[in-house]
């Protein structure tokens, strides 16, 4: 096997016998994006020079000593492009610091390499929307990647990246790790720091790892999750070792079926699939139960008033006045109209319409507030499972990948194929896709993967699970 489709654990123990070079890694993955990239298009940028003088200098004493991973472009590593996949950031700013999880990947030894492909500002389920160039299913090019973590999915799938680093607000982290076959965790609301994350939605962000495996997944979060004092939504609260407990098994555990995520609309292959993965489960041990959401219906439509909300509130600062394109020659006005016009693609502009018109006077209640009330809703049902089983199981989208360009012209059907994913943002809860099979289509043999949901500050019982499911 190539360094570059190494797992973690195994490029840590080469290196700390001598047998290979951190240097060596970087140089691989640089050969393997140059010969392959351009067919995939998961990277936007990568600063060869940089990461080979940090590869050189790293401690491989510490946890992930000289480990290259990928950066989604929304995260800020000091003296690169920070796009966000979008023409308003392109060729226009630098960041000046380095996120609070980019701090923590250099503490504990790893090298950010790369600024990896992604939905515009986040905001999208494909990777299409971004504005720099579209990424491709490394399983099948006529298919997308899923978004929109798209690039990160798609690089640590392809052998372009050892592991990476996602964002997830809505599923943009485990949506395209099940499209690509990868490992995809969303952590817990306030486990790991946002500082440094450009905000999509502030009340649902959260950054978290695409890896190989489920203890590559473990490895990077133990590195960057704990309290941070500059992200006033950090939890202090104390972090577990994810490692200790990887390996117990699911005995004696309830893992809940929700039957509102089984129901009308699921890809018959996807369902058999993830019913394999939960039959694998109950063979080693654990008690499978029906459970119900019963808010479940509302999600999507809760989802798309707050998150447009927070969106229109957090891009306001994108003025063409203090950073990023600046067009227009008149007066404010004109240039905040004309920079935006030029800048934001078609999913944001609407995206920050619809968030302007449900925090607009006379609207505010009948939307917003409304959907907040809702929200409350599903953070209960959640709550209510949970003093009933340990983890939730489901599928992670009702179907495998989809062929790019789709629904182009029907935002709609890409919103509702978020169904499965949105909910665990809104409570707050961490989240998993781990890899369960593939399915069939006339084009491709596509991954599947299998979501298992815990509650707040579970990771260490969700990898637990997702070990004992893993392929």
């Amino acid at each position: 096997m190539s360094l570059a489709q190494a797992s973690i654990t195994s490029l840590r123990r080469r290196l700390s016998a001598g047998e290979i070079t951190a240097v060596e890694i970087i140089d691989e993955l640089a050969g393997s994006i140059e010969t392959r990239h351009g067919a995939l298009g998961a990277y936007l940028s990568h600063d060869l020079e940089d990461a080979r003088k940090a590869a050189a200098a790293a401690d491989l004493s510490l946890p992930l000593g000289g480990i290259p991973v990928g950066i989604k472009d929304n995260i800020n590593v000091l003296g690169q492009p920070c796009t966000c996949g979008s023409k308003f950031l392109q060729g226009g700013y630098t960041s000046p610091y380095d996120a609070t999880v980019i701090q923590r990947l250099r503490a504990a030894g790893a090298v950010p390499f790369g600024r990896m492909n992604m939905d515009e500002f986040a905001m999208g389920s494909s990777t299409e929307n971004s504005a720099l160039g579209k990424t491709v299913n490394p399983h099948s090019a006529d298919h997308i990647p899923g978004g929109s973590s798209g690039g990160s999915a798609a690089a640590v799938a392809s052998g372009l990246a050892i592991a990476a680093l996602g964002s997830d607000t809505g599923g943009s982290i485990r949506q395209p790790a099940s499209h690509c076959g990868v490992v995809g965790l969303k952590p817990s609301y306030g486990r790991v720091s946002r500082y440094g994350l450009v905000a999509f939605a502030s009340s649902l962000d959260q950054i978290g790892p695409l890896t190989r495996s489920v203890e590559d997944a473990a490895m990077v979060l133990q590195a960057i999750a704990g309290y941070d004092p500059r992200d006033s939504t950090s939890l202090d609260a104390p972090v577990p070792d994810y490692l200790a407990a990887l390996d117990q098994g699911v005995a004696g555990l309830k893992l809940g079926l929700p039957k509102e995520y089984f129901g009308e609309g699921i890809d018959p292959g996807v369902r058999d699939t993830v019913m394999a993965a939960v039959s694998k489960l109950e063979k080693a041990g654990a008690e499978i139960v029906e459970i119900s959401l019963p808010h479940t219906e509302h999600a999507v439509a809760t989802y798309y008033i707050i998150a447009p909300a927070e969106a229109s509130s957090n891009l306001s600062r994108f003025d063409g006045i203090r950073y990023g394109v600046r067009k227009g020659e008149g007066d404010l006005l004109e240039v905040y109209r004309d920079s935006r016009e030029h800048g934001f693609g078609a999913e944001v502009k609407r995206r920050i319409l619809l968030g302007t018109y449900v925090l607009s006077s006379g609207y505010y209640d009948a939307y917003y507030n409304r959907a907040q009330k809702v929200r409350t809703l599903i953070r209960r049902d959640f709550t209510e499972a949970f003093e009933k089983v340990d983890a939730i199981l489901s599928p992670v989208a009702p179907a495998p990948a989809r062929r790019i360009g789709v629904n182009a012209d029907d935002p709609l059907q890409e919103y509702l194929s978020d169904i499965f994913t949105i909910a665990a943002n809104l409570a707050g809860i961490c989240g998993i896709s781990v890899p369960a099979g593939t399915v069939g289509t006339d084009a491709a043999e596509l991954p599947v993967g299998l979501q298992i949901l815990g509650p707040h500050l579970g990771e260490a019982a969700l990898l637990r699970i997702a070990r004992a499911a893993e392929v």
